[in-house]
C-alpha cells in the first residue's frame, strides 16, 4: 500500500514541479540568457555558471502558482487601472449628450455639461438648483430627491424663452452615501410638436370630411321628402352633391398624396428632367382654367432645355399647385408670369418664379401658409374648391428634392412663389 502511496505523490509533485516551469518559463529563459551572458563576457568557470543555472531552475520549481483565480482577478484589475478608473466624474457628464446637472444635498450645483450650459445658460458651482429652476414641479423634484424621499423621481418641465422647450427631467442620486445626485433633461419638444400636429391633422380632416358629408346628407333627406317630384330642386340637389362628392376625392387624394411623400422625404430623385418642359406641360393644362378665371398667363423663359435630377410627376404637381393657386385666388390681376432663372445662389440653383397680380396675402400668414388646413380665407378657398393641402404636398415634395420654397406678398399688389431647386 506504501508503494502506490509514493507512486502517486511522486506523480503530484513531478506535475506540480512541471506546471512551475511551464507558468514562470519566460522568468527561467531571461534568467539563463542573463546568466550566460555574465559567463560571456566575464570569463567564469563553466561550473559556477552551471550551478547557477541549477538553482534557477530550483527557485522556479519552487515558487508559488499564481491560480486561475488570481490571474482573472488581476486582469480585471488591470482593466478598471485602464478604463473606468482613469475617468472622471466630469468627463463621464460631458459625455451625455442631454443637459446634465450634478449637484449636492443642500441643493447647489457641482458641475454642468456643456448640453446643459448651451440649454440653460450659466449654471456655476454653488449656485443654488432652487434659485435656477423655480418652477413648482422641479423644487419638488430637487427636494424629493436630496431629502430622501424617494431614491429618483420624473417630472415634465417647461422653458418659455427665448423658445419653448419642453423636458422630460429624471433626478436620482449617485452611488451609495455620496451626497451627490443627478438630473438629466430629455428634450421632448419635437415629440410633442408631433404628437399636436396629428391631433391637428386629425381634427382638421374630419371637418373637413363632415361639411360635404353633412351637406349630402341634408340633400338626399330632401330628395326623399319636400322635393321628391320636383324635377328642378332634384337636379339642382344632385348637382351640388356631385361638387361635394368631387370635393370629397380631391381631398382624399390630397392625403394619399401626402402620405405617401412622408413615407419617403429623403429618398433622393434618381432620374434627369427638363424644368423648362415640365412647366410647359404645366402651362398647356391648365390653359382652360386660367381661360375660365379671366387670367392670362405669360411664359417667360428661354427654349433652352433646363436640366436637373428630380422626379417629373411629383414636379409637375408643385408647379401645378403653384399655378392653379395663382389663376385662382390672383384672377382679379388678370394675368399671372412664370420664369425660369439658372444660375441663382452662385450657380448651384435653379429659381422657378410663379407670380400673380391679385389681392395679395397679408405677412402674418405666410409663415404658416404651408400648414395642412391652414387658410388665409377659408371662404375663398371653399369656394375655389381648394382642399388646403396643396401648398403642404408642395413642401413635402421640395423637401425630397433637397428644395425650397419662398414667398413673397404685399396686400393689394399680389404674391410670388419661387422654388429653389439645386442643380446637383
Amino acid at each position: 500500500m506504501a508503494e502506490p502511496r509514493r507512486d502517486e505523490q511522486a506523480r503530484r509533485f513531478s506535475a506540480l514541479v512541471a506546471g512551475r516551469l511551464a507558468q514562470n518559463r519566460w522568468t527561467l529563459v531571461a534568467g539563463i540568457m542573463a546568466v550566460l551572458a555574465v559567463h560571456r563576457l566575464g570569463g567564469g568557470s563553466w561550473q559556477l555558471t552551471a550551478a547557477i543555472i541549477v538553482i534557477l531552475f530550483a527557485v522556479t520549481a519552487i515558487a508559488p502558482r499564481r491560480t486561475r483565480g488570481q490571474r482573472k482577478a488581476d486582469r480585471a484589475a488591470a482593466a478598471d487601472r485602464n478604463g473606468l478608473d482613469g475617468l472622471t466624474a466630469q468627463s463621464l457628464a460631458e459625455a451625455v449628450g442631454d443637459p446634465l446637472v450634478i449637484f449636492d444635498a443642500a441643493g447647489s450645483a457641482v458641475h454642468a455639461n456643456e448640453a446643459a450650459l448651451g440649454a440653460f445658460g450659466v449654471i456655476a458651482p454653488g449656485m443654488s438648483m432652487m434659485m435656477k429652476f423655480r418652477a413648482p414641479e422641479m423644487q419638488s423634484l430637487f427636494e424629493r430627491v436630496r431629502t430622501g424621499v424617494v431614491p429618483s423621481a420624473v417630472v415634465d418641465y417647461s422653458e418659455r424663452v427665448p423658445i419653448e422647450r419642453v423636458y422630460r427631467v429624471t433626478a436620482s442620486s449617485i452611488g451609495r452615501g455620496t451626497g451627490l445626485f443627478v438630473v438629466v433633461f430629455k428634450d421632448q419638444s419635437e415629440t410633442r410638436r408631433i404628437d399636436r400636429m396629428r391631433a391637428d391633422f386629425i381634427a382638421n380632416a374630419s371637418h373637413e370630411m363632415r361639411t360635404p358629408l353633412a351637406s349630402i346628407a341634408g340633400f338626399v333627406e330632401t330628395l326623399r321628402g319636400p322635393a321628391r317630384d320636383d324635377a328642378k330642386a332634384r337636379d339642382h340637389f344632385l348637382q351640388i352633391m356631385q361638387n361635394q362628392t368631387a370635393r370629397m376625392a380631391r381631398l382624399i387624394d390630397d392625403l394619399l398624396s401626402l402620405s405617401r411623400l412622408e413615407m419617403k422625404p429623403y429618398l433622393p430623385p434618381g432620374a434627369t428632367v427638363d424644368v423648362r418642359l415640365v412647366l410647359q406641360s404645366v402651362i398647356d393644362s391648365l390653359g382652360p382654367l386660367a381661360e375660365e378665371s379671366g387670367v392670362v398667363i405669360e411664359r417667360q423663359f428661354a427654349d433652352t432645355p433646363v436640366e436637373l435630377r428630380g422626379d417629373r410627376d411629383e414636379l409637375f404637381q408643385v408647379f401645378e399647385n403653384l399655378l392653379e393657386n395663382a389663376c385662382k385666388y390672383g384672377q382679379s390681376g388678370h394675368r399671372v408670369t412664370v420664369s425660369i432663372e439658372t444660375g441663382t445662389a452662385g450657380g448651384t440653383e435653379v429659381a422657378v418664379t410663379i407670380r400673380d397680380y391679385g389681392p395679395g396675402i397679408p405677412e402674418e400668414h405666410i409663415p404658416r401658409i404651408t400648414e395642412r388646413f391652414y387658410r388665409v380665407d377659408v371662404d375663398t378657398s371653399r369656394a375655389q374648391k381648394g382642399t388646403g393641402l396643396g401648398l403642404s404636398i408642395v413642401k413635402h415634395i421640395l423637401t425630397r428634392h433637397n428644395a425650397r420654397l419662398t414667398i413673397k406678398s404685399e396686400v393689394g399688389k399680389g404674391a410670388t412663389f419661387t422654388v429653389h431647386l439645386p442643380l446637383k
